[in-house]
């Protein structure tokens, strides 16, 4: 398993608009991505998917460039 991490984004909760927070998250293969960004604070802003979730990411482009997106939790499988 790769220890690299890439950024991928996290969409936040109660906004009242989209919103997406970008996160340090290691790639597991096959499109799961584990979430390891330690800079979550409840209190300030609610992520969909918190630190130590696998998520599912696709590809999507935003402002012309390609960026990963978390679209769901992924099952815990995808570690090993």
């Amino acid at each position: 398993m790769s220890q690299q991490t890439s950024t991928i984004y996290v969409p936040l909760l109660n906004e009242g608009l989209d919103v997406w927070r970008p996160v340090e998250a290691r790639h597991l293969g096959r499109g799961a991505y584990l979430i390891v960004d330690e800079d979550y604070d409840p209190e300030v802003e609610t992520w969909q998917f918190e630190p130590g979730t696998i998520v599912r990411c696709r590809t999507e482009r935003r402002e012309g460039r390609p960026i990963k997106v978390a679209i769901e939790r992924a099952p815990q499988s995808a570690l090993g």
